[in-house]
């Protein structure tokens, strides 16, 4: 292929996955090309980081390289740039460490951390992803999608991490009601043992989620005999001022 068409189908495949991970030939069906060519194109993008495959499937995803270069876009404040200070003051309010995820399909893709100084401290999660129900950032975006999306999210395979995690539908749905109503949401060890954590959705205009502010730390310490309330209250607060900058 020229160089420029080959540039220019790139791109259209890339825009093919931005609603979520599609497989080969449903890309090739969105952008009209050969299901060989669309092959090939990913397999490209993929050594690049620009895609990737989404672990145990045959799907493909947009990559953690695409994140990357999106933040380091000086001409408008990106999410990573304008939620940091946030992050780095929520992290020094609470104790634990600081994070901010995206939906990704079916995953929370978790794109910045702000660690503490503990000694023993959480991995950091950045660039990784996390089926949504089995952490709070991912039930705090569920709990503001559309019901049909909620619906077709709740069909799919929900996988059990821990004996904590909760996969059954109905006692799900009632469990995004309660964060719904709360405006944040909680996981004790259902992703991850001895891994605790909470989080708050940060609105876009329209009002759905367009990412989530979380707090964690181990389940030993956290939130251990702090006050949760005031826990909540912070993360909250923090999501709530992230918003409020990006609409501004």
């Amino acid at each position: 292929m020229p160089r420029v068409q080959s540039i220019e189908r790139a791109f259209a495949v890339l825009g093919a996955l931005a609603d979520g991970p599609v497989g080969v030939t449903e890309v090739s069906e969105r952008v009209r090309l050969p299901k060989s060519t669309v092959a090939r194109l990913l397999g490209s993008l993929a050594r690049e980081g620009a895609v990737e495959q989404v672990p145990g499937d045959a799907r493909y995803r947009l990559g953690g390289r695409l994140v990357s270069l999106a933040a380091s876009i000086d001409s408008a404040p990106s999410l990573i740039s304008v939620a940091r200070p946030y992050l780095v003051a929520l992290a020094s309010e609470t104790g634990e460490a600081a994070g901010l995820a995206v939906p990704d399909g079916r995953d929370a893709h978790y794109i910045d951390q702000v660690d503490t100084t503990h000694q023993v401290r959480v991995r950091d999660w950045t660039g990784t992803r996390a089926p949504m129900h089995a952490v709070p950032s991912g039930l705090v975006m569920l709990a503001a999608t559309p019901d049909t999306s909620l619906d077709a999210f709740l069909e799919g395979p929900l996988q059990r991490f821990t004996a904590r995690t909760v996969i059954d539908r109905a006692r799900l749905r009632e469990r995004l009601d309660r964060v719904r109503a709360d405006g944040y949401a909680w996981v004790h060890e259902e992703f991850a043992e001895g891994l605790n954590s909470v989080a708050a959705p940060v609105r876009d205009a329209t009002g759905a989620a367009a990412a989530a502010v979380h707090v964690h730390g181990p389940a030993y310490r956290f939130p251990g005999h702090r006050n949760r309330a005031d826990i909540e209250r912070a993360v909250v607060e923090a999501a709530a001022r992230i918003t409020s900058r990006l609409r501004a």
